[in-house]
């Protein structure tokens, strides 16, 4: 089993360097964070270097004036100053006050320490400091002070270190897979409880739907299936209302039939023809809302033209009266197609109906078509009066019948719009325009490349 990396915008990208970029930064923080905390805590400030420096400056100085005697008063001063042990010694370890060393104060001079080596929470250890003037004249010995020492504050150091700033890092890792996962999320979930209040016309914002991740496809979708629920619903709705006011009229004609005084043939005669247009009605209204509704590919197969042509005109002239040279057809033999032939013999049945019935009894109905690339152009002309520019669009709407604009009798107006959804289902398109003869309606279907 094989598996594909996403592509270059997809929401695993986005992630995986959201992430990566995360533990980087953390690492990053631990090691500069960690160094600086290392100094804060194992190694003397600024302000007691300072200090230290200043007495080993000091020291110097008295022992340069006053020889022991001067060390002497100089090492009282600084027992007002600081509680701890402090000593000036030579190069051999051999104090130059007046005062000598004891045993335990020498064994504490083998383990000085410098000012810039790192001091451990292990007591007081005692630092020396070289005469800054002539570092072989003497030195300074000093148990450090305890307000010197380092790490004063180190537990609280150590909470920030581990606990306060990875949480607020940990924090902004959050807020940014919220913006990047939760917001849009929210919005889907926003115009679906919208979907439940039925309304079908909010739509997610372009901050949703122009990304180019999964999400972004996802909203997109989201919004295709609201504009066709709401298309839907609202062909629904308009059906309905037209539906209803086509029927008000064959059923006052049928009540009117029934409280006159006609013979029962008669009476019969009108329920029958009244029946019949409704139940028309209703299979071209129920088969119009399938169409527009409906999605899924019609299975198609080769479908030869002339031979659907011949079978519709002798169906046709047998309904109309026609003769059969009037319903002329210049398509020759080879022009197949690609469709699904019960739809499109209905829709081309739904044209030729409709072209009869807007042609004076004496004009020609001509089928006629030339090839274009992979698709075969197909136009039924009639020798009616034509539509207005205008209104070459709305013919094809359901219900739609321009009264004055064309003479005829009967139809509902969805033929045409019958039609139309029919041959768009199989991937073709259907227009109207008009010519200097009449109306012509346009059809653009898929050539097959290999007709049997």
């Amino acid at each position: 089993m094989t598996y594909n990396l996403p592509g270059r915008h997809s929401l695993f990208w986005k992630l995986a360097c959201l992430l990566v970029a995360f533990c980087l930064l953390m690492i990053w923080l631990s090691w500069s964070w960690g160094r600086y905390m290392e100094e804060q805590n194992q190694y003397l400030s600024d302000e007691a270097r300072s200090t230290l420096n200043r007495y080993a400056s000091e020291a110097e100085q008295a022992w340069q004036q006053g020889r022991q005697a001067g060390v002497d008063g100089w090492l009282k001063k600084m027992q007002l100053q600081e509680s701890g042990w402090v000593g000036v010694i030579d190069g051999d370890l051999q104090s130059l006050s007046s005062q000598p060393l004891t045993d335990e104060e020498v064994q504490h001079l083998t383990f000085l320490r410098r000012v810039d080596w790192p001091i451990h929470r292990k007591g007081l250890p005692w630092l020396r400091l070289p005469f800054p003037g002539d570092p072989y004249a003497g030195s300074l010995v000093i148990e450090l002070p305890q307000r010197f020492m380092p790490g004063r504050y180190k537990v609280f150091w150590r909470v920030i270190t581990n606990g306060v700033i990875p949480g607020l890092f940990t924090l902004l890792l959050c807020v940014g897979l919220y913006r990047l996962l939760v917001v849009p999320l929210n919005h889907l979930r926003e115009q679906a409880n919208a979907w439940r209040a039925d309304q079908l016309n909010v739509r997610l914002s372009s901050s949703t739907t122009n990304r180019a991740d999964e999400l972004g496809e996802l909203g997109r979708a989201f919004d295709h299936m609201s504009e066709r629920l709401q298309s839907t619903v609202a062909l629904q709705q308009q059906l309905l209302r037209d539906l209803s006011h086509e029927l008000r009229t064959p059923l006052s004609r049928l009540r009117v039939a029934s409280e006159s005084e006609q013979s029962l043939t008669q009476l019969r005669e009108r329920i029958g023809r009244e029946v019949d247009g409704m139940q028309r009605l209703v299979e071209d209204t129920l088969q119009l809302a399938w169409l527009d509704t409906e999605r899924t590919r019609l299975p198609d197969e080769a479908i030869q033209v002339q031979a659907l042509w011949e079978m519709l005109a002798e169906n046709a002239c047998y309904e109309s009266g026609w003769p059969a040279h009037q319903l002329q057809c210049t398509v020759d033999a080879s022009c197949w197609v690609r469709g699904h032939l019960n739809t499109l013999a209905q829709a081309l049945e739904n044209m030729l109906r409709n072209a009869i019935r807007h042609s004076p009894s004496s004009g020609i109905v001509r089928l006629a078509g030339q090839r274009e690339g992979d698709y075969w152009h197909l136009w039924l002309e009639d020798q009616g009066s034509g539509v207005a520019e205008a209104d070459l669009e709305r013919i094809f709407l359901p219900f739609t019948r321009l009264d004055g604009s064309r003479p005829g009798d009967g139809g509902f107006g969805l033929g045409l719009s019958i039609a139309r959804n029919a041959v768009q289902r199989q991937g073709g398109n259907l227009w109207a325009q008009n010519t200097k003869h009449g109306l012509r309606i346009n059809m653009r279907l898929l050539a097959d490349k290999t007709p049997v």
